[in-house]
């Protein structure tokens, strides 16, 4: 059966920024097809409640406090997934962002910041990750990019510059690690998050989404349904590919004032 395809059962999913939003919503998604979760987040309280609400689908989880920015907290991560269950299967680079920000503003520190973040984080993790899903029957990576890796737009030097870079580097790696490791990328729109929707009011809102053409801000669900894809057999011969996951945008939605050199 087709839909078997997207079946995890059995398997081992890691996925950071996992206690909520974006993250939290894949963690859920790979549980609801049969996958262990291990969930990685700062936040006490929101990393256990996700693990509790993946158990509650009748899967394993396991809850690791982990700032990804750490290099000791990113091993322990990996250790701790694979003393508990033994593999890693899939591993969802999630934890990641940097604010909008001029560019005249952003010091060479806050560029090094967002790169690190979103950038070398993922690329630890991954070299960290492989050689457990080589040790088994291989495996997959989903890096969470960004739209604005494409789109020019004031105020995204450092975050489009970092995510067009998480772009590349999944290229890169999707052609090194093939055929048994699988590397994809989501470039992900603009999504109702709490992570945004606390600065739209209604006004806000209503235009970005007539910017957008599908006219509605996209959901948790729409990213998470995009990472268990390219993270389940079901996508067996995609590696190396960003699937741009953004409402079919082409040109900023972004409605807020636009910073001025």
């Amino acid at each position: 059966m087709l839909l078997d395809r997207f079946r995890m059962d059995g398997k081992v999913a890691v996925v950071t920024g996992a206690g909520r939003g974006i993250g939290r919503g894949c963690a859920l998604a790979f549980a609801e097809a049969g996958a262990h979760i291990v969930c990685a987040a700062r936040t006490a309280e929101q990393v256990e409640d996700t693990a509790a609400e993946a158990e509650r689908l009748g899967v394993e989880s396991l809850a690791v406090l982990c700032d990804v920015s750490d290099a000791d907290q990113r091993q322990n991560l990996i250790d701790r997934a694979v003393e508990r269950f033994g593999r890693i299967d899939a591993l969802v680079n999630n934890a990641g962002g940097s604010p909008p920000r001029a560019a005249l503003d952003t010091s060479d520190s806050m560029f090094a910041r967002s790169f690190d973040f979103n950038v070398t984080t993922a690329f630890s993790l991954t070299r960290l990750a492989v050689p457990h899903m080589l040790a088994g029957h291989g495996g997959s990576v989903v890096n969470i990019s960004s739209a604005a890796g494409r789109l020019a737009q004031p105020g995204f030097a450092a975050y489009g510059t970092a995510k067009a870079a998480l772009s590349a580097l999944t290229r890169l790696l999707g052609q090194e690690f093939a055929p048994r490791v699988r590397v994809n990328a989501i470039a992900v729109g603009s999504v109702g998050t709490s992570a945004l929707l606390p600065f739209l009011d209604d006004d806000t809102r209503g235009k970005m989404e007539e910017l957008t053409p599908m006219g509605r801000l996209g959901t948790v669900d729409d990213i998470a349904l995009g990472a268990l894809y390219l993270g389940t057999p079901a996508a067996s011969w995609v590696t190396g590919k960003i699937i741009e996951i953004d409402g079919g945008t082409e040109s900023t939605n972004w409605p807020f004032e636009q910073p001025q050199p």
